[in-house]
């Protein structure tokens, strides 16, 4: 039960419920003993002595025990579904809440579909145990205890000879259960694993039909499918090994009191009343030892579902506020990033970040440039703390990122990601995301900023247009100048574009460029492009290359200076006849030398050039 404490605070608030259904259950369960008495009255009262009179009220009597019987039934039922339903909603929501704050680094090997089983299987599994499940264990304990206190008052000696098996299939059903739990986290996992690859299949289905790899996606769901079923029938097997062994020493019960009752009736030992009412009590006994592998079937599933829950809501969370985090105040937030002597490393044989010192003044604009795995990302990643620092420190207008308030922080930051995410919902709602309280007027104004207002208003519903799934329906440029007007609209401080303008064409990204000249004024601004034309307007240009700065400087003064950021110049320029921002002892190379050029670059080069 060890699993159900750690959940006791999500199911004890609602413990009327609990309480409400033990009180009915218990009240059904008595009245279910009135029964072996009355047929043992209509047998050694009414037919033996002959007080056939007596009949229509004994009737009456037995309609009586079984409305009442199935009034606290009822009022059992509705207490327990309300216990479980609302335990689910609780668990719900505070698993739910937790994945909300989890910390990037928990993302990184989170799989959807795994936390969509738990969400759905895992919490439904728990509800019925709490819900049900553990009310009806109480109920086997109480037919337990009173059938054989009820039996005993008959012969205890009949009473003795008839639970002689009891120990062994309550042996019988703990070894099950010591089997089956594992058999069941099995499952469990299986069926996380086949829901993460039809998740996966679903959302990369354009990748999968573009390579045409439905036939390795059909298969790879084909051996999860295989696995789970082979989990399946290992626990069908523990099944089939065990529950007709429980069964045979159940009914060996009846067998040893069919023949011992029947000899001590006619040595006239006991009655044949009280021989009928015997067999009718054993049943509260061998009723629940015949269901104690259901109950065990429905514990253990629930055990293992929880486990898994737990395994959630106990994940540590890397990134939080301290105890005395401080709020920002918005007016007075300047936007002056420094970055001091920074390391960091997603594991630790490869750090992303060694020794990064950057000094970004308020209003200022920081180009960055580099291959993948430069360490690009990785400096806005910190910056967002979306991880914390390993060495050196981060701060804003002075003050350690990691003394302010995670949300008062990222309030004042706007992200437009590389690969961006549209809500299933209207374009409206997709670039009001970010803020409460929004008027039209603001949609628009931020929509014509990131040149989206004409497109938008050629779709059928304008703004209110619902886009589909992840975006499908709308071109990578569209969607993409939507996530910029969802980041503009926001107003921050510190402006982020993560390869903002990489979906959309040369004169798009050279009219977006334009709205962001006005919209960067006064804000702090991270540019990370892989197209020199996206950085060469920025006040400071950081070259990259396997997290280290390899240059850095204007874009005047790295065109003047050999290394990466003049040969990425050269093989992005290399078609163009000439380019009036090129320094005048910068010879652009022609079509037919880029090749060249490329190939007796240095690998670092290569990897700027990317």
């Amino acid at each position: 039960m060890e699993v159900f404490k750690q959940l006791k605070e999500y199911y004890w608030s609602e413990r009327r419920y609990l309480f409400a259904s033990i009180a009915f259950l218990m009240v059904a369960t008595s009245l279910g003993l009135v029964y072996p008495n009355l047929f043992r009255y209509l047998i050694d009262e009414v037919i033996t002595k002959g007080q056939f009179d007596k009949v229509p009220y004994l009737a009456l009597s037995v309609v009586g025990v079984m409305v009442t019987k199935a009034t606290f039934q009822f009022l059992h039922g509705v207490n327990s579904s309300k216990l479980g339903n609302q335990t689910a909603y609780n668990l719900r929501n505070a698993t739910y809440e937790k994945l909300q704050y989890l910390s990037f680094q928990y993302y990184d090997q989170a799989r959807t579909g795994d936390l969509m089983s738990r969400l759905t299987a895992d919490l439904t599994a728990v509800r019925d145990f709490i819900g049900f499940g553990f009310v009806q264990i109480l109920n086997v304990c109480m037919m337990l205890t009173f059938g054989t206190i009820m039996m005993m008052t008959i012969n205890w000696k009949l009473t003795l000879l008839t639970v002689v098996t009891m120990p062994f299939l309550a042996m019988t059903a703990i070894r099950f259960e010591g089997k089956i739990h594992p058999a069941f986290r099995s499952i469990r996992q299986s069926m996380s694993s086949m829901t993460t690859s039809v998740q996966e299949t679903i959302t990369g289905v354009r990748t999968v039909k573009s390579f045409s790899r439905e036939p390795h996606e059909i298969e790879k769901f084909s051996n999860r499918n295989q696995e789970y079923k082979s989990n399946n029938i290992l626990t069908s097997g523990i099944w089939a090994k065990y529950f007709p062994l429980m069964e045979l020493l159940a009914n060996l019960s009846v067998v040893i009191l069919l023949g011992t009752g029947g000899m001590m009736v006619i040595n006239q030992s006991i009655t044949l009343g009280e021989l009928v009412a015997f067999f009718s009590l054993i049943w509260f006994i061998i009723g629940p030892m015949w269901g104690i592998g259901f109950h065990i079937n429905n514990f253990t599933q629930s055990k293992a579902a929880g486990e898994r829950l737990l395994e959630v809501l106990h994940t540590y969370i890397h990134v939080k506020n301290k105890d005395n985090a401080k709020a920002l105040i918005p007016s007075q937030v300047q936007g002056h990033v420094r970055f001091e002597n920074v390391t960091f490393a997603y594991t630790e044989k490869q750090p992303a970040l060694t020794d990064f010192s950057l000094d970004a003044p308020a209003g200022s604009v920081i180009g960055l440039l580099g291959g993948t795995g430069s360490g690009k990302s990785t400096v806005i990643q910190l910056l967002l703390r979306a991880y914390n620092v390993k060495d050196g420190r981060i701060t804003l207008d002075g003050t350690d990122i990691r003394d302010l308030q995670l949300e008062s922080l990222r309030s004042q930051m706007a992200i437009v990601f590389q690969e961006t995410f549209l809500f299933s919902s209207t374009i409206r709602n997709n670039i009001a995301y970010g803020m409460k309280d929004v008027s039209m007027e603001d949609i628009i104004k931020a929509a014509k900023l990131a040149k989206a207002h004409d497109f938008i208003m050629e779709l059928p519903l304008g703004y209110n247009t619902i886009v589909g799934e992840r975006g499908l329906g709308l071109s990578g440029g569209q969607k993409q100048r939507i996530a910029i007007a969802r980041a503009l609209i926001i107003n921050p401080k510190i402006l982020i574009l993560d390869d903002a303008t990489s979906a959309v064409d040369m004169e798009t990204e050279h009219e977006i460029q334009q709205g962001f000249g006005e919209v960067m004024k006064g804000r702090t601004t991270f540019i990370i492009a892989h197209r020199i034309s996206s950085l060469k307007h920025a006040n400071e240009i950081i070259v990259l290359d396997e997290g280290r700065i390899v240059q850095r400087g204007t874009h005047a003064e790295l065109l003047a200076q050999p290394g990466p950021y003049l040969e990425t110049y050269k093989i992005q320029y290399a078609d163009q006849p000439s380019d009036s921002d090129a320094q005048p002892d910068v010879e652009p190379i022609q079509p037919s030398a880029a090749a060249e050029v490329a190939a007796s670059s240095q690998a670092k080069v290569r990897r700027v050039a990317q």
